[in-house]
Formats: structure tokens, sequence, C-alpha cells
């Protein structure tokens, strides 16, 4: 799970779903390894993932990712598995895994020492990612693989269902938008990372934007759907949405010939350089 402000001091922001109740986190969390899961298998796999690699993921969740690398680097790798809150894979049994909880920003690792480095949904719960980026990018070995998937939330609007319904979508996505600027948070930093990892000493790097046409009771409308009932209190809160565009919202979602663009998720895929004799 993702991280808050990122400097000297600790800021007063924190992981929008901090105080989610935990069966309830859970299951969004579920939700979204059930939608997502299959593109980022693909994209790690595109770095040649094999065994005895050494792999970190930040930002664990409900530990699918973590398994799954951990099945594929096999009992010569190794996969180091970073979370603040780490109570859905704590009783992980696989004997590759190490699980740490804590903030990426305290973690202390040796450099150059991991093959493949992946996060999820992370970064977009930072206000300083760049800093971020270049520690994780300091444990990345010369030729090892940094992959990013990070929303963007600027592309989000409704695109087809009843009026109203429409209107309060983009209300409410008026209201996400100001809720991750109310944090110092960068609502759309998913479009932004590619040029951010130009910045460093790159061999190649890939790009992939995925911004899905979803319907109604689709895999993305859905997790959608349960962040909207999780965080009702904090979109109302920004004054850009009220209760009924929320329960609109929620409704429109649901609703199979109801179509919107929820959000992008942009992959990068960045190979550190390898050193030369």
């Amino acid at each position: 799970m993702p991280y808050s402000e990122l400097n000297g001091e600790r800021s007063m922001t924190q992981y929008i779903f901090t105080d989610a109740r935990q069966t309830n986190e859970l299951e969004r969390l579920q939700a979204i390894e059930r939608v997502f899961d299959p593109a980022s298998r693909r994209r790690i796999e595109a770095t040649g993932i094999a065994s005895q690699w050494q792999c970190l993921e930040v930002g664990a969740g409900a530990g699918s990712m973590m398994q799954w690398m951990a099945e594929v680097v096999g009992e010569s790798g190794r996969v180091v598995a970073v979370d603040l809150d780490t109570r859905f894979v704590a009783n992980c049994a696989a004997a590759n895994v190490e699980v740490l909880e804590g903030d990426i920003r305290d973690l202390s690792l040796e450099g150059n020492t991991f093959d493949l480095i992946h996060t999820r949904y992370v970064l977009i719960h930072l206000s300083k990612v760049q800093a971020v980026l270049s520690k994780l990018w300091s444990w990345v070995k010369p030729g090892g693989w940094l992959v990013l998937e990070e929303p963007d939330f600027a592309v989000a609007r409704a695109i087809a269902g009843e009026e109203t319904a429409c209107e309060s979508v983009n209300r409410v996505n008026q209201a996400i938008e100001k809720m991750f600027a109310l944090r110092g948070f960068d609502y759309a930093l998913g479009s932004k990372i590619p040029a951010i990892l130009q910045k460093y000493d790159l061999q190649q790097l890939w790009v992939e934007n995925d911004a899905p046409l979803a319907a109604g009771r689709s895999g993305v409308a859905t997790v959608m759907k349960m962040s909207a009932m999780q965080l009702a209190e904090q979109y109302l809160a920004t004054g850009q949405a009220t209760r009924t565009d929320l329960e609109r919202y929620c409704q429109f979602a649901d609703t199979p010939n109801a179509w919107a663009i929820y959000y992008a998720t942009v992959g990068a895929i960045a190979q550190k350089q390898e050193r030369t004799a």
C-alpha cells in the first residue's frame, strides 16, 4: 500500500484508504488484483523475470503479485514485500518471501540489490515522487528493471448513460481530483512517470497507456464503486459532489449500459543501464 509525503518531516497527509474497515479493504484489494493482475504479470514477464531473481514488491496489498513473483523466481530467488500495513500478507508461508512492515521512506536496503522492483498504484499517494523514485532506482541492479503502474484520473469522464447520472459521475470525478490535490498528490501522475524516468540512467524504456472504456458492472467500474463507498466522506468534504451525486455514481457503476472511462493506468517498464567494462 502507498505512502504519504516524502521529505525531512512527516506530513499530515496519509494513504487515503488508511481508515477503511479491514473486511471492506481486503475485498477492494482483491477486486483490484482480479482486474489488474493480468496486465501487471504481462509487464513483469516482459523483463524476462526468471529463477534466482531478487525482487522487491512495494505495496504488497493483499499479496497476489508477491506470491506470483515468488513462484516465478523459485527457491533460488527472493521476493521482499514491503507495506505500511501487512495484515493481509504477514502470514505468507513461502520460504523465499520476506515481508517488511514499514514506510518506504525509512527502509534501508543495499544499493544495486534487485533484479526487479514493482509498484502498482503506490506513487499516486506521494507528493514528492521523484525522491522515492531515486531511492528505488538506487536499489535496482545494473541491467535490472523497475516496473511502475500508476493511474491518471485526468482522463476520467462519463461517456454514455442517463444525463443526470453522467453529470453526477463527472462531479464525483472533480471531487476525486480535489481530494488528491488537498493532500498534495498529483491525480494525473501516471502520464508524467515516463518523463521522470528519462532523468535516470536508462538502457531502455517501454510505456503503455491503458484507458479502458468500461461498462457498469465491469471490473474497473466495480473497483471504483467500492472506492467511492469507502471514501464517500472524503469526497463530500471537497465540496465538489453531493451525497446524491455519490449515490448516482454508484448506481451508474452498477448499470450495464452506462459507460465511462474511470481512469487510465500508465505502465512504465524501465531497464537500468548495464555497467560497461
